[in-house]
C-alpha cells in the first residue's frame, strides 16, 4: 500500500513538474527526480523499467502524429515532441503497475478511466504549458477519450508482458528453487 500512495505521489509530482517545466524548464529535473526515485524505491525488476521505455516511445510517437495532425500546437515551430511531454510518458508507465493497477482488469476500467483522465489530464496539460489546441475542444476533447480508451488496456497488456519476460529479482529466485527441488 505505501508502494501505490508513493508511485501516486511521485506520479502527481513529477506530472506538475513536467507540465509546468514547458515554460519554465529548471522544474523539469523534478520530473526527473521523481522517475529516478521510483526506479530506486518502487519498481519491481527490470520489466519496468524496459516497460516504461516501450510506453514512453509508444505514447511519444502517439503524441508526435497527435502534433502533426494539428492536435496540439507546442510553442515554438519545432516538428519534434518536447521533451517535458516524453518524461511525462514515462512518469505515467509508472503508475501502471502500481498506483492504477486496479485499472488492469476488467479491461473495460481502464478502457473507462482512460476514455475520462486521458482528456482531462491532457486539457488541464495544456492550460499549464501554453498547449494549443488548434481544433477546438469539442473536437479534440472526444478524440482523446476514443484514443485513450483504447490505449489504457494496451499499456496494461505491455505492463503484464513484461512483468512476465522480466520479473522481479526475487520472483525469479524463487522460481529458481522450486526448480532445484524437483
Amino acid at each position: 500500500m505505501r508502494r501505490r500512495l508513493a508511485n501516486a505521489v511521485l506520479f502527481q509530482l513529477g506530472w506538475f513538474a513536467c507540465v509546468l517545466g514547458a515554460q519554465r524548464p529548471w522544474l523539469l529535473p523534478i520530473a526527473l527526480a521523481c522517475l529516478l526515485a521510483h526506479f530506486r524505491w518502487i519498481a519491481r525488476g527490470r520489466g519496468e523499467a524496459w516497460l516504461v521505455a516501450g510506453a514512453t516511445l509508444g505514447g511519444s510517437a502517439l503524441d508526435s502524429l497527435l502534433l502533426h495532425l494539428g492536435l496540439f500546437d507546442f510553442a515554438g515551430d519545432s516538428p519534434l515532441l518536447p521533451p517535458w511531454l516524453a518524461l511525462l510518458w514515462a512518469l505515467f508507465a509508472t503508475t501502471l503497475n502500481h498506483c492504477l493497477a486496479w485499472t488492469a482488469r476488467p479491461w473495460w476500467l481502464g478502457s473507462l478511466l482512460g476514455a475520462v483522465g486521458g482528456p482531462l489530464s491532457y486539457l488541464g496539460g495544456a492550460q499549464l504549458a501554453g498547449v494549443g489546441l488548434p481544433l477546438g475542444l469539442w473536437i479534440t476533447l472526444p478524440l482523446l477519450a476514443l484514443i485513450w480508451a483504447g490505449l489504457l488496456p494496451v499499456l496494461h497488456g505491455l505492463a503484464g508482458r513484461c512483468r512476465r519476460w522480466a520479473p522481479p529479482p526475487s520472483a525469479r529466485r524463487t522460481a529458481g528453487r522450486r526448480h532445484d527441488r524437483s
